[in-house]
């Protein structure tokens, strides 16, 4: 029986398959998991689902699946600041699915919760017939469905051996959410200590939900947001 959480990058995503629903953790680069997307990318599992709050921009983050041909549908809040997520888009290349932020959120969240989904009467003005509504105390609500993934994959400070997590101001973002609604959660993390290592109280997500630790290594620019935030703290 394995008695580490810490893999390589390699072990830790070789078991990501094609066609896999996969939740990316990020707010544009913070908090983003930059060496798992890269290894993704190389370990080149297609067709696959992305679940991510951003497109990324061009040449960063989840933009390298899409420049590589990686990816079949992207559910996000935004895609604006990639053109070619643009152009992917209305070529019908890449299918799109955009909510509201906070529905995104909170549609991770339900699926982290074990619920079938959540009400809200955002968009309701809409002429959607592909969304049930129902009526709660005279209100009427649209039932937005749960999302879960197959995979996380989220970028964090810290780390003990034994999974638990801490996040680093602004790159806290969707991490912890999209953790806990995923089957397999990979976790890259900038430092990795001994179990009991870390201060109970300030642990941000428990172990129980980490599978896969991975040591990030040789930072590049792209990480160059959290160091300054870290120079500044």
């Amino acid at each position: 029986m394995r008695q580490t959480k810490v893999f390589t990058l390699k072990q830790a995503c070789s078991s990501i398959r094609d066609g896999a629903t996969v939740l990316v953790g990020g707010f544009g680069q913070p908090g983003t998991p930059n060496q798992l997307i890269r290894q993704l990318v190389e370990q080149g599992a297609r067709a696959l689902t992305l679940v991510k709050n951003d497109a990324s921009e061009p040449g960063l983050g989840v933009s390298l699946l899409l420049e590589a041909g990686q990816v079949k549908k992207l559910i996000a809040s935004h895609i604006g600041l990639n053109p070619l997520a643009v152009k992917m888009m209305h070529s019908g290349e890449l299918m799109i699915e955009v909510h509201a932020q906070g529905i995104l959120a909170e549609k991770i969240r339900a699926g982290g919760a074990g619920l079938g989904g959540i009400l809200t009467d955002i968009g309701l003005h809409l002429d959607d017939a592909a969304k049930q509504r129902v009526v709660v105390n005279d209100s009427e609500y649209q039932v937005e469905p749960a999302l879960r993934g197959d995979v996380a994959l989220i970028h964090a400070e810290q780390a003990d051996e034994m999974g638990n997590l801490i996040f680093t101001q602004t790159a806290y973002n969707f991490n912890p959410a999209m953790a806990t609604a995923a089957d397999l959660v990979i976790a890259e993390v900038n430092q990795i200590v001994p179990a009991g290592g870390l201060d109970p109280d300030q642990i941000h997500l428990p172990g129980a939900f980490v599978d896969r630790l991975v040591q990030v290594e040789n930072p590049g620019d792209e990480y160059g947001v959290l160091a300054h935030h870290a120079l500044q703290a």
